[in-house]
């Protein structure tokens, strides 16, 4: 375990009995050779625990709120901007391992710095059960989930709002893309509206793909309408 591992460590609070977690949850596929895995399952891994967790604070930080408002602010708190943001405060970008070419885009890329810390959740939820996890998410997601008192409108709900409100269809949703394997899949949605380009978003699911399209269609309005 290198000096600037035994930092990170400090910044999660959490002391790894097995190292090795900590390494395979900062290694990028690039780098992943000679039997050292990638990061990729414990992505998986830490998407499940993070979800279950932030619902569960949801769940009892708002007692009377309705199914769909909780799962606004759950969309809200486990999107990759939210963890791209937590990897920034917990500095896992220089520790991210990842070959020379890749070693750039890991440090600057809000897709890879949100599976790191995917990955650093799922380690910790490995290395110290579900309790250590989630005092973990409670110190970094608590302050996050405090922050909007009321629940935030999905991208999708706002698009089919502006455009109901102009008089114009509805939004039209397309999958272009479906790729990866059934534990990873990857889908590409295209959004058309009237009177604007098209505009495509990616994800793990049809929903977050359908989310992204319509949030990328919400920036291209609004940079016409400027």
């Amino acid at each position: 375990m290198t000096a600037e591992l035994d930092r990170l460590q400090e910044t999660l609070e959490h002391r790894f009995r097995d190292p090795a977690l900590l390494e395979a949850a900062l290694t990028h596929r690039s780098a992943a050779r000679d039997g050292q895995p990638s990061n990729e399952r414990l992505e998986f891994l830490g998407d499940r625990v993070l979800g279950l967790v932030v619902c569960e604070m949801l769940y009892r930080a708002f007692p009377d709120e309705p199914e769909g408002a909780l799962a606004r602010r759950h969309a809200a708190l486990v999107r990759r901007e939210t963890l791209s943001e937590v990897a920034v405060v917990l500095d896992l970008a220089p520790h991210i391992r990842a070959a020379p070419a890749e070693s750039a885009e890991a440090r600057d890329n809000p897709a890879i710095l949100a599976n790191a810390c995917e990955a650093i959740i799922a380690a910790i939820y490995l290395d110290g059960g579900i309790d250590v996890a989630r005092e973990f998410l409670e110190r970094h997601w608590h302050p996050l989930m405090a922050a909007d008192p009321t629940p935030p409108k999905d991208a999708k709900t706002t698009l089919q709002e502006r455009m109901q409100g102009g008089g114009h269809p509805l939004p039209d949703y397309d999958i272009v893309e479906r790729s990866g394997p059934p534990h990873l899949p990857h889908f590409v949605v295209e959004v058309s509206v009237a009177g604007a380009t098209p505009q495509r978003g990616a994800g793990r699911s049809r929903r977050i793909a359908e989310q992204a399209a319509a949030q990328a269609m919400l920036r291209a309005l609004d940079h016409v309408g400027r």
